[in-house]
């Protein structure tokens, strides 16, 4: 059975595991008679291309007749006698080859027809252009780079099988155009986001990955062990406490675009490990830190995508600023009819949510969080185009300034796309007096059965006694911004290697 014969253009059908084993065991003997030969492809070091497939493909007047070395894996072959055509695919896309046995010499037109589909290969020959139009690499030299032992997936027309998408990512990549341009665009959004801050001041710190206790979000973490110093450690669940200790420290503005790790749930938006910017600057408000994600957000798809006018699994979206603003309560009442701003009592709230078919089992529940849960229920369905929700309660916000001449409400805000939250920002809390009694409360909370409350953290109380300015804060998911200006669908999908269950 020869693969090789028929063209990655053309549907096929599965090959069963009797034809897999053939193919396998024949590139195997391939690969001996290479090494018997002394040509072992493994040997090879290295090899020096002097352009990619664009690279010829967008400078063809320029390139035409000249000699070039191009590198990358075979995606295709017609043999036809004394010449043969190959699309050779490397970082930048594809190109045609033309290989003849007159310009190559014999010898090394039969190791050619020998190669396999998916086979690595380097070729040295001149750029031009074929009868039938197509901008081609007629080659002078043919060079095995390495071996492919394994036959690419059978479906030519794009890697369907998600599963396989997922757990093999390399092979996505190889056969899917689109996968390769979502990670390459969204290596261009964090370099954007990065060069967007450096301007404006900002400096770049890593911080802890392994910490004594989860603090910085409600999330539940995972757990390891540290062997020598004999303790238990926490995968962080946000970068937000350190940075803080950062702006403690007199640096004014500072960022980190890291990996969080929470124990939750996997679904469309959610992954147990995904990555954050997370950025913090002294002397402003939650105001300064809205102009400053729309900005960015606003930037990074004019640059990528060269708009801000984009279309999100069917619908139109405008990131152009300024986003609209709403507070939470404003919002519950303009989707729900009922203003819980007006309840002065906990029952009340509840009474009110009862209305609206939502109903509490903990008699203990507060109005703020009454109010949040109405608001999710509700509201975030509703929030296509950009929408800062302002002004969060003080129960679901233990580390957010409260509002002047409102005790229950802090000023916070997240950012709903798409009935999506993308960003969630604060003027912190920098109160040490404050803050500890917030940390006792949510302690509280955990002693209660709530294991995503967090602990107190004595490190960041004690940072603060030492005197935090006035600052504001801000924590941006990436994968989901990824996303949004990739046009995917899942986090999977802009995720390298989205964590699976283990196979059996």
């Amino acid at each position: 059975m020869d693969e090789n014969q028929q063209l990655p253009c053309e549907p096929q059908e599965e090959i069963t595991q009797q034809e897999l084993s053939e193919l396998l065991q024949i590139r195997r003997d391939k690969l001996t008679a290479l090494q018997e030969a002394g040509n072992d492809p493994f040997e090879v070091l290295r090899y020096d291309q002097t352009h990619h497939s664009e690279d010829i493909l967008s400078n063809f007047e320029t390139l035409e007749g000249q000699t070039v070395r191009i590198a990358g894996r075979m995606l295709s072959r017609r043999i036809m006698g004394k010449a043969s055509f190959a699309h050779i695919l490397d970082a930048k896309g594809s190109i045609q080859a033309y290989v003849r046995k007159d310009d190559v010499g014999e010898e090394s037109y039969a190791a050619f027809k020998s190669m396999d589909i998916g086979d690595i290969l380097g070729i040295e020959g001149t750029v031009f252009r074929t009868r039938m139009g197509e901008i081609s690499v007629h080659a002078t030299n043919v060079l095995l780079l390495s071996k492919s032992l394994r036959p690419l997936p059978e479906k030519f027309h794009g890697l369907r099988d998600s599963e396989l998408k997922y757990r093999q990512r390399y092979l996505d990549l190889i056969m899917n155009q689109s996968s390769r341009e979502t990670f390459i665009k969204r290596s261009h959004i964090v370099s954007q986001i990065r060069r967007r801050l450096d301007e404006q001041g900002f400096i770049e710190v890593e911080t802890p990955v392994l910490n004594t206790i989860p603090g910085g979000a409600n999330a539940r973490p995972f757990t390891t062990h540290h062997n020598t110093l004999d303790i238990d450690l926490y995968l962080r669940i946000a970068t937000e406490l350190p940075l803080k200790m950062c702006i403690v420290g007199g640096l004014e503005r500072v960022y980190e675009i890291g990996r969080i790790f929470r124990n939750e749930g996997m679904d469309t938006r959610h992954n147990p490990e995904f990555t954050t910017l997370e950025l913090y600057q002294a002397y402003t408000d939650y105001n300064g830190m809205m102009d400053l994600v729309e900005d960015l957000i606003f930037h990074c798809a004019n640059t990528v995508l060269g708009t801000a006018k984009i279309a999100y699994q069917g619908t139109d979206i405008d990131l152009t600023p300024p986003f609209a603003r709403i507070t939470m309560f404003d919002a519950v009442k303009q989707y729900t009819g009922k203003d819980f701003f007006a309840c002065q009592t906990d029952e009340q709230a509840r009474e009110l949510a009862k209305e609206l078919g939502l109903t509490f089992e903990d008699k203990t529940i507060t109005r703020g969080k009454i109010v949040n849960e109405v608001f999710e229920a509700f509201v975030e369905k509703n929030l296509i185009q950009p929408t800062f929700i302002l002004d969060y309660p003080v129960e679901v916000s233990p580390l957010t300034k409260r509002k002047p001449g409102q005790a229950d409400v802090t000023e916070r805000f997240e950012l709903f796309i798409n009935a999506c939250e993308y960003a969630n920002a604060y003027s912190e809390l920098n109160d040490p007096i404050d803050q500890r009694g917030r940390f006792e409360q949510q302690l509280l909370e955990r002693e209660k059965g709530d294991d995503e409350a967090m602990m107190i953290d004595e490190d960041f109380c004690l940072s603060l006694e030492y005197g935090m300015p006035p600052t504001g804060g801000i924590g941006l998911g990436i994968d989901r911004l990824v996303m949004l200006l990739t046009d995917s669908a899942s986090i999977r999908d802009v995720l390298l290697f989205p964590t699976m269950k283990p196979r059996k």
